[in-house]
């Protein structure tokens, strides 16, 4: 493990450094080429050495992984990739807090993994501003910390940030719409949200309402509900009442949409398709049997902490992704959120999870 620095200076000149080192490795590998060798005999090219491959086994590192608790399908599946994914690496040693929804209790974890020294942290944290200072202080003791999904609140607190895309959500969702609707501009929208008061839920609306508009359409109806199956059925069944007649539902979150079909059951409604939002295993299925209103789901991935573990390694072995030029793992990656339907269902089945 390395040596612990104790101040933002000591710690800025190692990254320095580390980045130094890495661009000089990837001069003395050289460049990388897709061609086929020439065959023997032909004309003579300057063949360089391939780049080692980044799942080649390397330095052992001890990452130190917290998430908050699994009550949630979706915050299930992130910790099952996340160890999985560390179970693959024989020189990964993954040290998992217990999961928790206690912002105090997140932080006596992160201020143990920084008292033993692990060479990382990947961390969802339950609150990401709340987290902020003890991901920073980790930061300033020479551990690079990973932060998937909510952000903390100063770019002084992570190495990298791992986040799917919920902007790029509503953009899906609207977009599918369009192509259903969009020679219909009388057609009715309903959109069911999360907890409204969040900005990922805000990002998500937003969205959608940027890709309805660029072709004419808007949101009719907008219901909250609480990203539970409960809070699903209840607000869908206050849209329901309410609306006599709907085109279109986007619903947010898969899980809180298991609530939102049996209102739809319940009310007997099927004159229109809907459109999930996380991508379930169980909505996967719906689409695939063709068996309900669903008609496609938009992915919010559930495989952020597994990249970020993934990423941790890389950035504790001092190696580069392979797939870059450039030197060192990026600061942010921000996941692509596909829409899912009848068409290209089965290429994303293996990465669903059940609400």
């Amino acid at each position: 493990m390395s040596a612990h620095l104790t101040t933002g200076q000591h710690r800025r000149r190692a990254i320095s450094g580390a980045i130094a080192a890495g661009a000089a490795l990837l001069l003395a590998a050289g460049c990388t080429s897709n061609e086929p060798p020439e065959e023997e005999g032909g004309e003579e090219t300057a063949a360089a050495a391939p780049v080692e491959a980044n799942d080649e086994p390397g330095d052992e590192v001890v990452i130190g992984f917290s998430a908050p608790a699994a009550d949630h399908g979706w915050m299930g599946a992130i910790t099952r990739a996340a160890v999985d994914t560390a179970d693959q690496y024989e020189d990964v040693e993954l040290r998992q807090a217990e999961a928790t929804n206690d912002v105090n209790v997140q932080i006596s974890h992160i201020e143990q993994f920084i008292n033993e020294g692990v060479d990382a942290i990947v961390l969802l944290p339950f609150d990401g501003a709340a987290l902020t200072p003890i991901a920073t202080e980790a930061m300033e003791a020479g551990i690079p910390v990973i932060n998937v999904d909510r952000e903390f609140s100063s770019p002084f607190a992570s190495r990298a940030t791992v986040l799917g895309d919920n902007y790029g959500m509503g953009v899906s969702a609207g977009t599918y719409m369009c192509e259903q609707l969009g020679d219909n501009p009388d057609a009715v929208i309903a959109e069911i949200q999360g907890i409204e008061s969040l900005p990922l839920t805000q990002d998500r609306s937003q969205g959608f309402e940027d890709a309805l508009a660029d072709c004419g359409l808007d949101v009719d109806a907008q219901v909250a509900a609480d990203f539970t199956i409960q809070g699903g059925e209840s607000a869908t069944s206050n849209l329901l009442q309410a609306e006599p007649e709907i085109d279109a539902i986007w619903n947010h979150d898969d899980d809180q949409g298991v609530g939102v079909l049996a209102a739809i059951e319940n009310a007997g409604r099927d004159e229109f398709f809907m459109v999930g939002g996380a991508g379930s295993l169980d909505v996967m299925e719906h689409i695939q049997a063709g068996d309900s209103v669903l008609q496609a789901t938009v992915v919010y991935p559930s495989t952020q902490a597994a990249d970020g573990i993934k990423l941790a390694r890389l950035i504790a072995q001092n190696k580069n992704m392979g797939d870059l030029v450039s030197a060192g793992v990026p600061r942010t990656t921000t996941l692509f959120a596909p829409v899912v339907t009848a068409d290209n269902v089965d290429q994303y089945m293996d990465i669903g999870f059940r609400s």
